[in-house]
């Protein structure tokens, strides 16, 4: 994260000791010896040069943000402005997805609606298209042939 500042890693750290009150648990916290390994596989580091007296940090988005507002380069500030764009466009996305899904679920529960009413109507339809039988009515005389 130094290097994206702009700055050294011994500056990053100064400055988040200095500022330690802006960086509680939920903005950083240090990796565990388990995870700096992981880390350390990861980018084929060696440990023969030098080493850590203290395990290194990792900062949530919040975090980042903050340590770019207790930093003072140019790239610092940019970084800023950038990660405060990046996510709120991702929370735009995250929103934007989950007004979509609901309305999904809405759709879906009024096409099945839909559907069983739809379905309920060709049925009478076809009940009401069936030939029927037609009975003179049980009170009227037939009519007599004009021959008579």
């Amino acid at each position: 994260m130094a290097a994206l500042y702009g700055v050294t890693v011994k500056r990053l750290n100064e400055q988040v000791k200095r500022n330690a009150a802006r960086f509680p648990e939920d903005f950083m916290f240090r990796l565990t010896s388990e995870e700096t390994e992981i880390l350390r596989s990861q980018f084929a580091t060696s440990r023969s040069h030098g080493g850590r007296r203290h395990l290194p940090h990792a900062f949530t988005e919040h975090g980042a943000i903050m340590a770019a507002s207790v930093l003072n380069s140019r790239k610092a500030i940019q970084m800023s402005l950038f990660v405060v764009r990046a996510f709120v466009r991702l929370r735009e996305m995250i929103a934007t997805n989950r007004v979509l899904a609901t309305k999904m679920t809405e759709l879906e529960s009024k096409i099945d609606t839909h559907d069983e009413a739809i379905r309920q109507l060709i049925q009478e339809i076809n009940r009401l298209m069936r030939p029927t039988r037609r009975r003179p009515p049980a009170n009227r005389v037939p009519a007599r042939s004009k021959l008579s």
